[in-house]
């Protein structure tokens, strides 16, 4: 073991292939802060320039750019409220507001120090528990992933804040609007109306791109007032003995949950950034601080972010299972450049194992310096008059609405949640029950589906699961706090 290490070590740390990783995280970083840009994206434009490398080489360089990209995404939520990649959609519900209270480089620092933190914790696990890890994650029947997204459904009690009619009818929008298109047990088409562009449904970072940056770029059209310049001070990106303190706890508690769910296979960082927001918020003092600006918030997305892309890496690595979609785009990549994962990769190739767990804590440090040198200077965005920044954001959401598919559709579905979202906002509907819907609402139905043909539509099958019966009782806990806080909040 200590052998494979040593050679692991010694091939991580040639000066070409620190370059690689290093042009990888950098490129990551970029690619994740770009609205419309995705992990997955980034990985698929950098193929092709790994195919004549060393697998080795390719391998470490491919790793950079997905650590790098989740980190990114936070930097595009916090400064302009719109989700660089779609499992940072839960990091600007703290980290816009702190954007605008002139606090966007403390927030965008508190996410390098999460990030970096969820991806060393990951990455121990990585090392040590992933044949355990990978058998438990093979556990999970159908009714068990179907129990698992009821649970983070559950979380819109708690989301919705004083909202709480509004936030369930929200949700329950996106529930129907994630339904629209072909059935994937069946092969029906549902919704469509006639119109064959809706038989594909609805990508979701076009939802998000109009949800998210649309709305805002036509509130901020709305608003007549002179806006007001944001100051940001270099000096001011750094915690203070208390904040630091605060962020302790919810960095553990998100890179627990973020390796838990990132080893299951086809879950993913989106869904386990908002159970892990959501269970951070009920086990909170300071609940009235969430959703306003807390720090505590975006240090446990982050943390999420990072802790899966090591969790997402056991099964995929250990059993050739994607842990969740980016995952798969990686697990397609190795085999073009002629790794084949599975229990054999361990056995056949140690070299390039080891290899690629050594490089995986080095690019931990190589994105803690880019991501700093990226907290110092972004912030200055904010300082450019909206006017010529909010164009410049549609300009953005547009490309990456039209690059998922190539397609204009696409672009006009991006436009038209633009307009849903922005009477959402005028109304008090809140956005994020909406968008756990379009989630989560996938993987619920195909699953209960499933686990209905299995059982022969035995629906008792549910409560037969211990896994399954376990996140039952759960989500009807979290309803439950999701309601007292809700009643609380709006006495």
């Amino acid at each position: 073991m200590i052998n494979y290490w040593i050679e692991g070590l010694k091939i991580a740390i040639q000066p070409s292939n620190l370059l690689l990783m290093f042009i990888g995280t950098v490129g990551g970083v970029i690619v994740g802060a770009l609205p419309g840009v995705t992990s997955s994206m980034g990985i698929i434009l950098l193929l092709p320039f790994t195919y004549y490398l060393d697998p080795k080489s390719a391998l470490l360089m491919l790793a950079g750019m997905y650590s790098g990209s989740m980190f990114g995404g936070s930097i595009s939520a916090v400064l302009l409220g719109v989700p660089g990649t779609p499992s940072a959609a839960a990091t600007l519900i703290d980290g816009y507001p702190l954007g605008r209270q002139g606090r966007a480089g403390k927030a965008i620092f508190t996410a390098l120090l999460a990030s970096f933190s969820g991806g060393i914790l990951s990455g121990i696990v990585l090392v040590f528990l992933a044949p355990q890890l990978a058998a438990f994650a093979l556990k999970f029947s159908p009714i068990d992933y179907f129990a698992l997204a009821i649970f983070g459904l559950s979380i819109i009690a708690s989301v919705s804040g004083r909202f709480l009619l509004k936030g369930i009818i929200s949700g329950l929008l996106g529930v129907f609007i994630s339904t629209v298109g072909i059935e994937n047990i069946r092969g029906s088409t549902r919704f469509t109306f006639g119109i064959p562009a809706l038989s594909a449904g609805f990508e979701l970072l076009p939802v998000l791109i109009g949800i998210f940056a649309i709305t805002e770029i036509l509130i901020e059209l709305e608003q007549k007032e002179k806006e007001a310049k944001i100051q940001h001070k270099i000096s001011e990106i750094f915690l203070k003995k208390e904040e630091a303190k605060s962020i302790l706890i919810p960095i553990l508690v998100g890179a627990i949950i973020g390796i838990l769910i990132g080893v299951i296979p086809g879950t993913g960082g989106t869904i386990a950034t908002f159970l892990a927001y959501n269970q951070l918020r009920n086990w909170s003092k300071n609940k009235e601080k969430f959703g306003k600006g807390a720090l505590e918030g975006v240090a446990v997305v982050e943390s999420v972010n990072n802790a899966v892309t090591g969790g997402a890496l056991v099964p995929t690595l250990a059993l050739g299972v994607p842990g969740d979609v980016v995952t798969a785009v990686m697990l397609g990549a190795m085999i073009l450049i002629g790794v084949r994962p599975g229990p054999l990769l361990f056995q056949a190739t140690p070299d390039l194992v080891y290899s690629f767990f050594a490089g995986w804590f080095i690019i931990q440090f190589m994105m803690l310096i880019t991501g700093f040198l990226a907290t110092i200077t972004s912030p200055y965005i904010l300082e450019i008059p909206k006017k010529i920044l909010m164009p410049i954001v549609l300009v953005f959401g547009i490309i990456g609405s039209f690059a998922i598919r190539n397609s204009l559709y696409d672009v006009a579905v991006a436009m038209i949640f633009g307009l849903i979202g922005y009477f959402m906002r005028k109304h008090n509907f809140p956005a994020t029950p909406l968008i756990l819907g379009v989630i989560l609402g996938p993987m619920a139905e195909q699953n209960l589906n499933r686990a209905l043909i299995l059982s022969g539509n035995d629906y008792t099958v549910i409560f037969r699961s211990p896994i399954s019966l376990t996140l039952i009782i759960l989500s009807v806990l979290s309803i439950v706090f999701g309601v007292i806080s809700a009643e609380k909040e709006r006495k």
